[in-house]
């Protein structure tokens, strides 16, 4: 990795060149800013560069032979070099911020991190797949990383408003495009890892090679990584963390610092029994599925890491609540002659993600278990059918659907996801596909509507129209029951 280039040095390359904003997107180019012209899978941002120029830019960071009308910033690694120059243009981060990846699971991990973290009375905040969230500060993302510009703006804001903590998802992509590099981590975590980007990352080993960057790059030395051990690829980022030179703080069943003994699941959440420095205790977590125990452990791994104590930060567990559309209930058909039938949302989109949740909620579950799901479109559509296998596995009855077709045809989608549940229903059309779940419940079934959690809307062709799997699912409850 070269030297950080500060943008004093920037100052010294560009002696004449007053640079008001950064920005790789020449749509967003005003008088004064510099513009990243960035190398793309589909699009090489130097198409752009007479646009920005017209535009204002004074300028260009790019590839090193890029010609201009205005001084061009030659970089071998443009990416690297502009979160470089967003990090000393937009100074100011959270003294401490912790950084997420693994295929699942981050986004519970940081909401659960920024709870315990308030739990001890500091400013904490989240930033990643919901957006970016603080005290008094809300900021909505396209991206689980955004752009290192949005980043540094987002931390430096944060900072101003007296943000302290920040726990932080950091996706494969943001890693292999150095989108994180400017971020002063003080510590990580690691999750899991399965199959998932491979439209974007050639094979699994270059995707898992991404995910390590954080542990064995981005975190300094004095960092430690917090770990489930029980996740899959934990034994391989604890050695390549330990290899590194960094410390390694595991949980779970299999770990070594919080070690999880049993886990009970109960009407309304997980009984628990698990130890922290040789001292066992049992308590109940307000969470719906397994693996929601394993969130909590890191979670819980990343706050004494973090400075806080354990006893104290064990107990806190007990006051967690779900993230927004992770396992989070969506409400209750109920039956005239007696009995419930309850609707979950997920945002479960992998086939392991999906076997996963549907395993979690079983034990929950006295009748039968029913998943409503589709794939979403411009996606790795090697995935599809094996979403579909993991669906008929854990589920009694499967409902194939849309997600975000996107670009692509959804019928073709339905038929590629289909090939792996050939007894599945097929419907077009979300919401009706989730009304033919509702109705097919009986008492004691469950429902899981997966794929979309969080999300408020669904991208048809390059449009994106309202659609709240929450919202619609107990709309469609309330329409049943009444």
């Amino acid at each position: 990795m070269k030297p950080l280039q500060e943008l004093t040095t920037l100052a010294r390359r560009l002696p004449d060149v007053k640079i008001t904003g950064i920005t790789a997107d020449s749509r967003a180019v005003k008088p004064g800013y510099l513009f990243a012209a960035l190398p793309g899978t589909q699009v090489d941002g130097r198409r752009f560069i007479p646009d920005a120029v017209a535009a204002g830019a004074v300028a260009v960071l790019a590839v090193p032979g890029t010609e201009a009308e205005v001084p061009v910033i030659e970089s071998e690694e443009p990416r690297l070099t502009l979160a470089q120059i967003a990090m000393s243009f937009h100074e100011g981060q959270p003294r401490t911020v912790v950084g997420i990846t693994g295929t699942n699971g981050k986004t519970s991990v940081a909401r659960f991190t920024q709870q315990l973290w308030s739990a001890f009375g500091v400013k904490a905040g989240t930033l990643g797949t919901l957006g970016a969230f603080a005290p008094g500060y809300e900021y909505a993302l396209r991206h689980t990383t955004p752009d290192p510009v949005e980043i540094h703006q987002i931390l430096s804001t944060m900072t101003t408003m007296g943000t302290t903590h920040l726990a932080m998802e950091v996706s494969s992509h943001g890693l292999s495009q150095f989108r994180a590099d400017g971020i002063h981590f003080s510590h990580a975590a690691f999750t899991n890892i399965t199959q998932d980007h491979l439209d974007y990352h050639p094979d699994f080993e270059d995707y898992f090679q991404a995910k390590l960057r954080l542990l064995t790059e981005l975190m300094p030395k004095d960092g430690v990584a917090v770990i489930n051990m029980d996740g899959p690829g934990s034994q391989r980022a604890a050695e390549e963390t330990r290899a590194a030179g960094r410390q390694v703080f595991t949980v779970g069943r299999k770990g070594e610092d919080i070690i999880l003994h049993d886990l009970v699941p109960t009407t309304d959440g997980l009984r628990v029994t698990l130890s922290w420095k040789a001292v066992r205790r049992t308590l109940e977590l307000p969470l719906i599925g397994a693996f929601q125990a394993d969130n909590a452990l890191v979670a819980a791994g990343l706050a004494i890491v973090t400075g806080f104590d354990g006893e104290e930060v064990i107990e806190h567990l007990a006051d967690l609540s779900a993230a927004p559309g992770r396992m989070q209930r969506a409400g209750t058909r109920v039956f005239s002659g007696g009995g419930e039938a309850a609707a979950y949302i997920d945002f479960a989109h992998t086939p392991d993600a999906i076997e996963t949740a549907l395993a979690a909620i079983r034990p929950h579950t006295e009748g039968r278990l029913h998943v409503v799901f589709g794939a979403g479109g411009d996606r790795d559509r090697a995935k599809r059918p094996l979403m579909a296998a993991a669906a008929a596995k854990g589920a009694e009855r499967v409902i194939i659907t849309d997600d975000n077709p996107r670009t692509e045809d959804p019928a073709s989608i339905r038929d590629e996801v289909a090939k792996g549940a050939p007894d599945a229903i097929v419907i077009a059309g979300r919401r009706e596909a989730i009304e033919e779940g509702i109705k097919g419940l009986a008492p004691g079934d469950v429902l899981l509507v997966a794929g979309k959690g969080h999300e408020q809307g669904q991208t048809i062709g390059t449009v994106t129209y309202p659609f709240d799997d929450v919202d619609v699912t107990a709309k469609l409850l309330g329409e049943v029951n009444a």
